[in-house]
């Protein structure tokens, strides 16, 4: 009976050829690219009109691009993928898009966003894109084996988008920005990897070698420290920043306890079992976006009144 009620079972429709490659490029993943907008913002130069076009063409890049690397990632990885409980259900995985199609798709998009920097906004752009390319490919194809340099890989990727943006504006990246943006990254991909431990249990090391070599105490050391940094660095740039704006200063300042809720709750819903997709995280939880926004309209009254 049980085998007659699961043949009758719906059959999950074929997605078709274009709905197969934008699933396939994330969108839910463009969501990164708005890092670019950090520098500019903290600069309190996004609303000039020379910033504001080469903040789109950094975005539009780098949503090029990663959209190739992601499809390119998913064809080396069909296989594991094919095995694993929610990307089975990638197109290419789920032989919607086939892997040669994909292949021509992935190179594509890549060559667009690297042209686009080049074109539009100059050899520092361009620059920054094709290390960016060049490292995800490596990424995919060997480093991504390798414990702690894939961590780094990934985390590289956030920062690249940050200096982006400042590469791109022209603006001053100061010190404390970046250090801000190399542990917030860093945080955010340990999280990752501990929420995929968390998730594929003993056969973790079956869809990602390096994940065996990560012991849970390890994970959570790593997170530690860059969580720490981050936020130290953030209260740092807080009050240098406020040092030299007065009349913005008290809202700056106050930025910082909106900045930590942010990482707490973040950690808590890794505790929860979440984190494996940061970008779902953002989409779903309620608490998590309402603390994001009020931390930046904080920060963007207290840089732009200081003006």
């Amino acid at each position: 009976m049980a085998e007659l009620e699961s043949s009758m079972a719906p059959i999950k429709p074929k997605r078709g050829l274009g709905k197969a490659i934008l699933i396939s490029s994330r969108p839910k993943q463009w969501t990164k690219n708005l890092l670019v907008l950090a520098a500019p913002i903290a600069a309190g130069s996004i609303t000039s009109p020379r910033i504001i076009i080469p903040s789109i063409v950094a975005i539009v890049s780098f949503t090029l691009a990663a959209s190739g690397i992601y499809m390119l990632n998913d064809s080396f990885d069909i296989e594991l993928d094919r095995m694993h409980p929610k990307k089975s259900s990638r197109p290419i995985a789920a032989g919607e898009l086939s892997r040669q199609l994909a292949y021509v798709i992935s190179a594509v998009l890549i060559i667009a966003g690297v042209s686009v920097a080049y074109i539009y906004s100059g050899n520092d752009l361009g620059m920054v894109i094709t290390i960016y390319v060049l490292i995800n490919i490596a990424y995919s194809r060997l480093l991504k084996h390798e414990p702690i340099v894939d961590i780094l890989s990934v985390s590289l990727g956030f920062l690249l988008r940050s200096i982006a943006g400042g590469v791109a504006d022209h603006v001053f990246l100061s010190n404390w920005f970046l250090i801000v943006a190399s542990f917030g990254s860093l945080f955010v991909v340990v999280c990752k990897r501990m929420a995929e431990v968390q998730l594929l249990g003993d056969e973790a090391f079956t869809h990602r070698a390096s994940l065996a070599k990560y012991p849970e105490g390890f994970l959570n050391y790593v997170r530690t420290i860059s969580s720490g940094v981050a936020m130290t660095a953030y209260c740092l740039w807080a009050f240098e920043k406020g040092a030299s704006s007065p009349k913005g200063a008290i809202w700056i300042e106050s930025s910082i306890l909106f900045f930590v809720a942010a990482i707490l709750r973040y950690s808590l819903l890794v505790e929860q079992g979440h984190g494996g997709a940061p970008e779902e995280m953002l989409f779903e939880d309620r608490s998590l976006q309402s603390i994001g926004l009020i931390w930046i309209i904080v920060l963007i009254i207290g840089i732009y009144v200081s003006r």
